[in-house]
């Protein structure tokens, strides 16, 4: 595994000019990117437009926070047109490659312009409009809050790791329905920036894809007020859940594991989620793209990772839920039908969690582990909701959240005999 050096900023020089040439910002976009050429000048303009429409009178400025892309992200950044007014950078940050370096100088930016507030958007969005520049910030400006978080109207496919762990297991634990934790559209106040600069955690997975579901957990238990952001839909380089997320997977587990072990102390407190307030309004008749799934990948998946892993999972889960997947396991390679329901899959998630705390060796591989059961669930889910439309399928993955909610004593038993 490489070794990155640890670096006390993830900003060069060239862009350490840049903002001392500018001295200050009212607003700060930040957009992280990387091999994007086909979609980063889209956003660009559309940032831009948005800053120029809803915050003429505030002073503004947009940073393209590169991770060293190797086609013409950079150029395309450069090339999309905006107001002479709003100023520009393109920089390559510094630091180990991912999404959450490239976050990082973002914060680390906004912190020396002393911007009241910042923006931050992906790079690969094909649908982003101005407005929701305005939905992102306003809040912010208006000292209604101080971390925004995008609220999308999704395929039923799309998001699989958010639907299946992040946000039922975020929402339990914190008690805070916040949809799309690692939605990857935010804003943020300047305060909650210089917050995410001074932690040291930027040669762990927050430097990667880690990155959103840590902001959104720090925000929650640090204190600071936090609502959602109806954005309509996000139209973006979906992947099919079956192939695609493997890298994604593992680092967002990793740091929502490492979290639930920081903020141990707060969530044993919690007993029940709360709403939080939405901001805006989907428009109606809103087209959503569709996501591919491989059923016959995440079952194959499913089986022979389970035979793969099998002496562990008997280590790792609690006997009752072993004998229970591998039930399913074999009525899967009897009949052809996958059945993993949302009870089984939620306790399995809190044996994984709790085990993550005490594992002394590899805790990359015990998240490896995690997988095959993960696409066990994601196959049985989207068997569930094949015939529905999105709005009925969301219903599914809410149900599956109180779920979530329901056997949390069973985490909290494990971390109390724990002590």
């Amino acid at each position: 595994m490489k070794v990155f050096k640890r670096y006390q900023t993830a900003i060069r020089d060239d862009l350490k000019s840049w903002i001392e040439e500018l001295d200050e910002v009212d607003i700060l976009v930040g957009i992280p990117s990387f091999n994007c050429e086909d979609t980063i000048a889209g956003v660009v303009t559309a940032c831009a437009r948005g800053l120029e429409k809803y915050f003429k009178d505030l002073r503004s400025a947009i940073l393209i926070s590169d991770g060293g892309s190797l086609d013409d992200s950079r150029e395309k950044a450069f090339e999309a047109e905006i107001p002479d007014r709003i100023k520009r950078m393109i920089a390559i940050y510094r630091g180990m490659p991912g999404k959450g370096t490239s976050a990082r100088a973002v914060f680390e930016a906004a912190k020396m312009l002393k911007a009241t507030v910042c923006v931050g958007v992906d790079s690969d969005l094909r649908n982003i409009t101005p407005e929701w520049i305005k939905l992102l910030a306003s809040p912010i400006l208006e000292k209604k809050a101080d971390f925004v978080v995008p609220y999308y109207i999704r395929h039923k496919y799309d998001g699989s790791i958010t639907n299946h762990i992040v946000y039922p297991l975020t929402r339990a634990l914190y008690g805070k329905r916040v949809r799309q934790p690692i939605g990857g559209d935010f804003g943020f106040s300047g305060e909650l920036a210089s917050y995410f600069c001074q932690q040291d955690v930027w040669l762990t997975d927050v430097a990667r894809f880690g990155i959103d579901v840590w902001m959104t957990t720090s925000a929650v238990n640090e204190g600071y007020k936090i609502i959602q952001a109806d954005l309509g839909t996000k139209v973006h380089d979906a992947k099919d859940p079956s192939i695609d997320l493997a890298p994604m997977f593992h680092q967002v587990v990793s740091t929502l594991f490492f979290l639930m072990g920081k903020y141990e102390k707060k969530w044993m407190m919690i007993d029940k989620s709360e709403e939080v307030k939405i901001i805006g309004n989907t428009p109606e008749h809103l087209k959503i793209e569709s996501v591919a799934v491989t059923q016959s990948k995440l079952q194959d998946e499913f089986v022979e990772g389970f035979h793969h892993f099998q002496p562990l999972y008997r280590q790792v889960i609690s006997h009752e839920n072993y004998e229970e997947v591998k039930k399913r396991v074999e009525k899967l390679e009897k009949t052809g039908e996958l059945d993993f329901p949302s009870d089984l899959w939620a306790k399995i998630i809190y044996d994984f969690g709790f085990i993550y705390q005490t594992w002394t060796r590899n805790r990359r591989r015990l998240v490896d582990m995690m997988t095959p059961l993960y696409f066990g669930r994601v196959g049985a889910y989207c068997q569930e909701v094949a015939e529905l439309d999105s709005e009925e399928a969301e219903k599914v993955i809410e149900k599956q959240a109180l779920v979530f909610e329901k056997f949390k004593p069973y985490l909290k038993e494990k971390f109390k005999r724990w002590e």
